[in-house]
């Protein structure tokens, strides 16, 4: 069986997927075949594999930073929220159905089982598995029945390193007060600290460090094994929409608004534009911030008719159409591209019933059904006319994941005047969509788009592993990360 080793985190957006993955791809480089874990995720950004079945795209990165197809074992249990109260249950790979949040608290510990079944099946193939935990150990409230952090820990005799985000400050107090929080049992499993995101020189950090080890030695050993430096890699993980919510909204050359749907998923569509200098990308939740941008994404949500609501109330909905009259470009993925349609019917109440006009900016027709559509797809865009005619002959790959069915849509891709349409989440990613697109809306502009910029986007994603690994097995003592993982919990 492979040996085992956990990242956990004093918090949500501490870290811990990155520093999965760096390790993912640092344990490949030494020659080991390893794979990542994570139990139970939260998460709104998913992905369909090769058998059709639903994941969390966290470990999606991780799997090809480690070199390997993403394999629904490695993500057992997905929670969609529906609600603030309510998620969606995916056990590998398949929904269970919508459970409220104590509902879900009273079914989980019948998961335990699946959850182990799909982790010593990856152990008995792999030399090493880097197990992710959630949010914080330290929540104590939910350590009865935890699947996710010290009791995946306890099962899988993992090793844990806990990490802490000192970008936000406190990072001191994060560590020892996590720790602290800990059951006995539970801070025997604690074999090292790591602090992440540091920005400057960390001489100037080592007197704090050392007077945090001695200070929670009377609660045992917990040396700091790194410290990580903020690391500008081009690597999606489960909170990089916060990242992008925080960038500046700089208008360039070409402008593209994203709308930010209250429960937007799989924003990561949207990150091969961010690639491009000349290109600004802005989340946006009212008329006032939306502006005049060249190109309006709706992006995919998990509640596509409340989430249409809500534009309609805050006025986006009459900002968009009458952008699309005057000529802009309007796209919308998944969730995004039903929204653009004529109506939205839910017999069934999948989201709760009843029937709802769309923008009417494309000539469909959606109805919500309880089977959910999964599916990888691939093909070449034909068809299209108006602005991103020049799309016409390039190819896209991607998968589909949605549940109402849009039955007039005869192509995969679709156009109506300046609004376009897909159900494919990743259709900008292959090589030619993004930089024709950004190319169309130059020329659309009267400027010159020059020799277009290309990503072949297999090849970028391996750069960019290999610096992120790169980065942390700098930063890191990885002897002593070898040690800890090699002497287990014993």
């Amino acid at each position: 069986m492979a040996k085992a080793i956990m990242i956990q985190g004093t918090m949500s957006n501490a870290g811990k997927s990155l520093t999965a993955a760096a390790l993912c791809r640092i344990f490949r480089q030494d020659g080991y075949r390893v794979a990542p874990f994570k139990s139970q995720n939260m998460a709104l950004n998913s992905f369909i594999t090769k058998e059709g079945l639903e994941m969390g795209r966290a470990q999606v990165v991780q799997a090809e930073a480690a070199g390997i197809e993403p394999s629904v074992r490695m993500n057992p249990v997905l929670l969609k929220p529906t609600t603030d109260v309510g998620s969606q249950v995916i056990v590998n790979g398949e929904v269970r159905g919508n459970m409220r949040a104590a509902e879900y608290f009273a079914y989980k510990r019948a998961l335990v089982p699946e959850i182990m079944a799909a982790y010593d099946s990856l152990a008995a193939e792999n030399d090493v598995i880097v197990i992710e935990g959630a949010g914080s150990p330290a929540e104590i409230n939910l350590r009865a029945d935890d699947l996710v952090n010290m009791g995946m820990a306890r099962r899988a005799e993992a090793p844990v390193l806990l990490v802490g985000d000192v970008d936000r400050g406190g990072v001191f107090a994060q560590l020892y007060g996590t720790v602290a929080l800990l059951e006995e049992d539970e801070r025997a499993l604690v074999r090292g600290l790591i602090v992440n995101k540091f920005r400057g020189d960390p001489a100037i950090l080592r007197p704090g460090l050392e007077m945090l080890e001695r200070r929670m030695a009377p609660m045992g050993s917990f040396p700091v094994v790194g410290v990580v430096p903020m690391v500008n890699v081009d690597i999606d993980d489960e909170d990089s929409l916060s990242r992008r919510l925080d960038a500046p909204p700089e208008v360039r050359e070409v402008d593209i608004a994203v709308i930010r749907l209250p429960r937007i998923s799989n924003f990561t569509d949207v990150s091969p534009f961010e690639r491009y200098e000349n290109v600004s990308v802005r989340y946006v939740s009212s008329p006032r911030q939306l502006g005049r941008p060249d190109m309006i994404l709706l992006p995919g949500t998990k509640s596509t008719i409340s989430d249409l609501l809500w534009m309609r109330q805050s006025g986006l909905e009459t900002a968009v159409v009458r952008a699309a009259g005057n000529g802009t470009v309007v796209f919308g993925v998944c969730g995004g591209y039903q929204m653009l349609g004529r109506t939205l019917k839910d017999p069934s109440g999948v989201e709760g019933g009843g029937e709802v006009r769309g923008l009417g900016l494309l000539p469909i027709d959606t109805v919500f059904e309880e089977h959910k559509t999964r599916t990888q797809t691939a093909g070449t865009v034909s068809g299209l006319e108006g602005p991103l005619a020049s799309l016409n002959g390039q190819a896209y790959t991607g998968y589909e994941i949605h549940m109402g069915v849009s039955r007039e849509a005869k192509a995969p891709v679709i156009g109506c005047g300046c609004a376009y349409g897909t159900y494919v989440h990743g259709f900008f990613d292959e090589g030619g969509i993004a930089p024709e697109i950004v190319a169309a809306l130059c020329r659309k502009k009267g400027l010159d788009p020059g020799a277009p910029v290309r990503f072949d986007p297999r090849e970028y994603k391996e750069q960019q592993y290999d610096k992120l690994a790169e980065v942390v097995r700098g930063a890191l003592d990885m002897d002593a990360v070898y040690r800890i993982l090699k002497a287990g919990v014993e």
